[in-house]
């Protein structure tokens, strides 16, 4: 199955941790193997870094924070036309394949 959502799209989190519940966001990353995105600024993991010397490079010591991947199922695409959360829909006109909101109707790639 193909995963409706891509690189560069508005989601808002719809399920999964409280704090992060509401959000939206752009997508970052999306793997569709894993069936996960990575989404700006929702689901922050804080990670503590060692200072590293690689390749006469060194990384700064310290607390790194980064977005972790979250499951494309709490996820929901928010339609640029009626700025909501909602479900996406193909339509195929011959070869051409395009993503349309199933609110408004309205197509999502322009």
């Amino acid at each position: 199955m193909s995963v409706k959502i891509r690189k560069g799209d508005q989601i808002e989190v719809i399920s999964g941790r409280s704090e992060d519940k509401g959000k939206r966001g752009e997508v970052i990353k999306v793997n569709p193997d894993a069936g996960r995105v990575v989404v700006q600024g929702v689901n922050l993991r804080t990670k503590h870094q060692r200072q590293v010397q690689a390749k006469g490079r060194t990384m700064n010591p310290g607390l790194v924070r980064f977005e972790s991947p979250i499951h494309i199922s709490n996820v929901m695409l928010v339609c640029p036309k009626c700025n909501k959360a909602t479900r996406v829909g193909l339509s195929r006109d011959g070869e051409k394949v395009q993503r349309i909101c199933k609110r408004c109707n309205g197509l999502i790639d322009e």
